[in-house]
């Protein structure tokens, strides 16, 4: 069944929608919630409450790509849930060093995000800024901050050594940040 079809049965209020949803998107969802929890009890509530979530806005939302959506809404449970889990303690783990990397990212467009037309700006900016990246280059920067895989993991996809991961990914940030200061927006 194709994404539009599932769409149509959410807005049928028919329970078929999470189901075809699930059979579609389990595996990708479960993978990028374990990618930033390391847990598969925790993994699994997250995708759970990804069918939830998605039954509760679908409508009125219609999602242009269906995967995007659900992937957005389990990437951002599971990161809510690592926070939570590690509220009081600080944890040596990938998550850390993903953190840490975006950080400045998140400095520059913090204090504008919210705002929608420069949410449509940023969203053609980061457009344009992967367009720019080779194919390799592309992949290896969604893998490590939207699927939040680890360096070793991308390393392996790409059969390369780690440090030539860590390299490619710097100067993409790099990148990032020039075009992201063109634009106007400033960071700390």
């Amino acid at each position: 069944m194709d994404d539009s079809q599932i769409i149509n049965l959410y807005f049928a209020r028919d329970e078929n929608a999470i189901v075809e949803t699930k059979n579609k998107y389990q595996n990708m969802c479960y993978r990028i919630a374990q990618n930033i929890l390391y847990n598969r009890e925790d993994s699994e509530e997250c995708v759970n409450d990804t069918w939830l979530f998605t039954w509760n806005n679908i409508p009125p939302r219609r999602p242009s790509v269906l995967s995007s959506f659900v992937s957005k809404i389990t990437r951002n449970t599971a990161i809510d849930r690592y926070r939570k889990r590690n509220a009081q303690k600080r944890v040596d783990s990938h998550m850390e060093d993903i953190a840490g990397e975006v950080e400045k990212i998140g400095n520059v467009i913090s204090s504008d995000i919210e705002d929608y037309l420069k949410k449509k700006e940023l969203v053609k900016l980061f457009d344009f800024f992967l367009g720019k990246l080779s194919e390799r280059d592309r992949d290896i920067f969604i893998r490590r901050y939207w699927y939040m895989d680890p360096i070793k993991k991308i390393a392996d996809r790409h059969a390369c050594g780690e440090s030539k991961i860590k390299s490619i990914l710097a100067r993409s940030r790099k990148k990032l940040y020039g075009l992201l200061k063109e634009a106007g927006y400033e960071g700390e």
